[in-house]
């Protein structure tokens, strides 16, 4: 029988810590990991992408999505950098994902031979965790500690492995004398930190002593939606939800305003605007700007990591933990709020704001207008379904017109807020959850970027509708030159693409739709069209997506660009003061 390989220690160490399935492409620095991936292949999925920033995105989707470790493979040199935009995507966001580079021959590195890149120095930045093999002995204790650190910290961990230590065998490598066998265990405890009495005590009496509270519900509280709807209902707080807390509680919840800042709702941003009281449960939300003005609420913060607290808002009381556990040691302790004024209050500009979104979705002018394609989606979304989007005026629309409920997943690419996430998260929840409903709602910018995605859909057959809102242009950055810079729009226009010819290329059934009467019958026939569907929504390429409420000078900015020479200024300005400017009037 063949000696045990340092690869094949890799590998089972991967499995005794609960590793399934590896996304990842094939190249010479990795060829020993392969191998032994290929002798375990009934133990462990090996997923072949086609490009490295593929299969990073979907180690960081399955993460996300399953809550267990994701894990990526990549060649040495150009594969494994190639990761590294998937993997700041899964550092900003929280999410546990191990990679797997090689390297050159260990006795090769630093001579300027092919591939010659020393990966865990590239990776120094992203990692929680970055370590080189050294050796096959070496092997268990690294990945042990790589696996332990991602799932730990919720970050990044990276480990790095010469191509010939990969297949030299174990009993080869000397092992030193402190490395006694058997000290290194699989075993992953859970932090219990809770906050103490006192600092309960003091949450709650803040809490009770508000009378305009408002509850900031972020990515933490995910899994925690009953226990923040209880608390918003004892203290009659509406719930706002940052884009990653979407699926905190149900976006038709009555206790709920929906998403804040560019991509929120007027409802969230006045409720913020006014508060006197703010909890914020599992969110470290970038925008500053969005919050309440400093001096203006007293704040009381729940965070499972301590550097967190305090980092956006002034923070009177931190609660450190895991957010169902500080919430059930909270709730006892809070009065029931009879002034119920200020949730009413929101809870009327909530159903103004849901009729204005139902107006803009329902439009039947030509061109068809992107909400259109959100709202109808929206309405054949399956209760269990799994919906992913980009980075763009594309995660406007989800997050405005598509609705959250029952057992439905979402996420998106949050902190990085990087182009080219959706389809490749899509794929990675379609593996990790086979039988239910998967929806890539995405822009033309994203998916041309990662179109060989597709392929990857399809030699999985993996049941992923991808729906591309197609404007032929990078339409955020239009908006933000023009609404907050006030230039004329420049270097946004994008070349057509007939994605629908490409997806059917890349073996795909594909649909075009042009006209909002057709598009609820064409949607319907995509999601009932088994296995990888792609629909090409064409849209008015002028239809901005403004704040939730714009303010004076954003609208002397927009008029700015259009005077100074914005392409198509007057369609556009025909557009907006027949859509959005008109709110301010």
């Amino acid at each position: 029988m063949a000696s045990k390989t340092a690869a094949d220690v890799l590998v089972d160490t991967l499995i005794e810590w609960g590793v399934d399935t590896i996304f990842g492409l094939p190249g010479d620095g990795i060829n020993g990991i392969i191998e032994s991936l290929r002798k375990r292949k009934d133990e462990i999925r090996f997923v072949q992408v086609r490009h490295e920033e593929g299969a990073a995105f979907m180690a960081c989707g399955y993460a996300k999505f399953t809550g267990k470790l994701g894990v990526c493979l990549a060649t040495s040199g150009p594969g494994g950098i190639h990761l590294l935009n998937g993997l700041y995507d899964a550092k900003l966001d929280g999410q546990p994902v191990l990679a797997i580079t090689g390297l050159q021959f260990h006795d090769l590195i630093q001579t300027h031979t092919q591939q010659d890149v020393e990966l865990d120095k590239v990776f120094q930045d992203v990692s929680v965790y970055n370590a080189r093999v050294m050796g096959p002995a070496h092997t268990r204790n690294v990945v042990e500690l790589a696996c332990r650190s991602a799932l730990a910290y919720r970050g990044v961990a990276h480990v790095t492995m010469p191509v010939d230590t990969q297949s030299q065998p174990v009993k080869a490598d000397y092992r030193s004398k402190r490395n006694i066998a058997g000290h290194v265990s699989d075993r992953m405890a859970e932090s219990a930190h809770i906050p103490n009495a006192n600092q309960i005590a003091e949450a709650a009496a803040l809490l009770n002593e508000g009378k305009r509270t408002v509850i900031l519900a972020g990515r933490g509280a995910l899994g925690a939606g009953d226990h923040v709807i209880a608390l918003a209902e004892r203290l009659g707080a509406p719930i706002v939800k940052p884009l990653l807390g979407k699926g905190v509680v149900p976006d038709e919840h009555p206790l709920t305003t929906g998403g804040t800042g560019l991509l929120g709702t007027r409802p969230s941003q006045e409720a913020l605007e006014s508060c006197d009281t703010l909890l914020i449960v599992g969110s470290s939300y970038p925008y500053v700007e969005f919050y309440p003005q400093p001096g203006q609420a007293k704040a009381v913060q729940i965070d499972i990591d301590p550097q967190r607290i305090g980092l956006r808002y002034d923070v009177d009381v931190p609660l450190v933990g895991d957010s169902v556990r500080v919430l059930e040691l909270l709730m006892p302790h809070l009065a029931y709020r009879e002034d119920r004024s200020f949730l009413e209050e929101a809870q009327a500009g909530m159903r103004e704001w849901r009729e204005l979104m139902h107006e803009r979705g329902t439009r039947t002018d030509m061109p068809m207008k992107p909400q259109v394609v959100a709202h109808e989606l929206n309405k054949l979304m399956p209760s269990n379904a799994i919906l992913t989007t980009d980075s763009g005026t594309i995660t406007t629309w989800v997050a405005r017109h598509i609705d959250i409920r029952g057992d439905m997943m979402f996420s998106c690419s949050g902190n990085l807020a990087t182009m080219a996430c959706g389809l490749p998260y899509a794929n990675a929840a379609a593996i990790a959850y086979p039988g239910r409903p998967v929806v890539a709602f995405v822009g033309d910018g994203g998916l041309s970027m990662l179109m060989s995605e597709l392929i990857t859909a399809k030699k999985y057959d993996l049941d992923v509708k991808v729906v591309v809102i197609k404007n032929n242009t990078l339409g955020q950055i239009k908006w933000e030159q023009m609404v907050f810079l006030g230039n004329p729009e420049y270097g946004c226009e994008l070349e057509p693409v007939d994605f629908a010819t490409i997806a059917r290329g890349c073996g795909f059934v594909s649909f075009t739709v042009t006209d909002p009467a057709e598009c609820a019958t064409t949607l319907r026939q995509a999601l009932a069209t088994p296995g990888p569907v792609l629909v090409e929504a064409v849209v008015d390429p002028h239809e901005p997506p403004m704040p939730p409420k714009i303010k004076p000078g954003q609208a002397a900015k927009f008029g700015e660009s259009l005077a100074r020479g914005t392409p198509n200024a007057t369609k556009i300005a025909l557009t907006a003061a027949s859509d959005t400017v008109r709110e301010i009037i």
